[in-house]
């Protein structure tokens, strides 16, 4: 934004003429960007980048098996675990994924996709696995075809092929308000 200002000096008597002397100043002002406290939205940026600024999604430190780690990490932020501290920070979260991993007879070998989430499902009955494309509630890769209240959320980046746990669907979102029943904000 470029703001100009015209000073000359007169009196009202006086007139003005062409060939008068004129000082312009011109200032050049950026305008501030913020995205204020706590409504940090995506506006572009990568999910990556997202899951690392938002306190509402926890960035899961594994280079492999993150669907797993994901899992674990969700359940017992669900199930108030004192062990989930531990392991959103990565520690001691290693044991657990492998007993998983063995449990569901799952091989990450060949890669992360739905038919590894409609696993999961089946093994964790108790919960609802609802998996996010994006920051968006339309925006939804899997859903659990389970009936149950307690509902874990993830978000898959596309771009880094890695899951991430979201601990309020609310907050990640950046709404006043999510249905978690019709998505709707």
């Amino acid at each position: 934004m470029i703001w100009c200002v015209f000073e000359r000096v007169s009196q009202s008597n006086s007139r003005f003429n062409a060939l008068d002397t004129l000082v312009v100043t011109a200032h050049s002002v950026k305008m501030p960007v913020g995205f204020g406290k706590h409504a940090i939205t995506s506006r572009g940026r990568p999910l990556s980048v997202m899951a690392h600024f938002k306190k509402s999604i926890v960035e899961v430190k594994a280079e492999e098996h993150c669907s797993a780690h994901a899992q674990i990490i969700a359940i017992t932020k669900v199930d108030n675990n004192p062990n989930y501290k531990a392991y959103r920070q990565g520690w001691k979260v290693r044991h657990p994924v492998q007993n998983l991993l063995e449990a569901t007879g799952i091989d990450l070998a060949n890669g992360e996709g739905i038919p590894i989430l409609v696993r999961y499902q089946d093994h964790f009955r108790d919960y609802k696995i609802v998996v996010y494309q994006s920051l968006s509630c339309e925006d939804v890769r899997f859903e659990g075809q389970v009936e149950s209240n307690k509902r874990i959320n993830l978000l898959y980046d596309d771009i880094e092929r890695h899951y991430h746990v979201i601990t309020n669907l609310t907050v990640a979102m950046a709404r006043n308000y999510v249905c978690k029943g019709c998505k709707k904000v």
